[in-house]
């Protein structure tokens, strides 16, 4: 298991190319789910130094808070509900321009913004 993380800058694309082997390296050896989506979790914020980087996990009809790195999130959220709720209705990837014009956004947090906002 890797114990630090290379960090570059740069275009994105090639701070993703560093990164994956890098996460790959982590999950070498290791099955337990949970402990390997905080090291995925901690990589990405190390990387690309966004406020949140977590995951939801299924659990019946809702999504429910799991590993992450950044402020306190929702604990649970309903499929169907918000960006990530319709994502997972609709069972695919939502890219949100303005996740405030998002018909029924959920706002965990003020200072969470739509990745194009840092991206620009």
């Amino acid at each position: 298991m890797a114990e630090e993380l290379q960090i570059i800058g740069g275009p994105k694309e090639s701070m993703y190319e560093n990164l994956v082997p890098q996460i790959q390296a982590l999950l070498a050896g290791e099955d337990d789910l949970i402990a390997n989506l905080a090291n995925i979790s901690a990589a990405l914020k190390e990387q690309f130094v966004w406020l949140w980087v977590g995951f939801y996990l299924v659990k019946g009809d809702e999504l429910v808070l799991g590993p992450f790195q950044g402020p306190v999130a929702c604990t649970r959220i309903k499929k169907g509900r918000g960006v990530c709720g319709a994502a997972w209705a609709q069972n695919k990837t939502l890219i949100v321009p303005d996740v405030e014009a998002f018909p029924g956004h959920i706002a965990c947090s003020s200072l969470s913004k739509s990745w194009r906002r840092y991206w620009k």
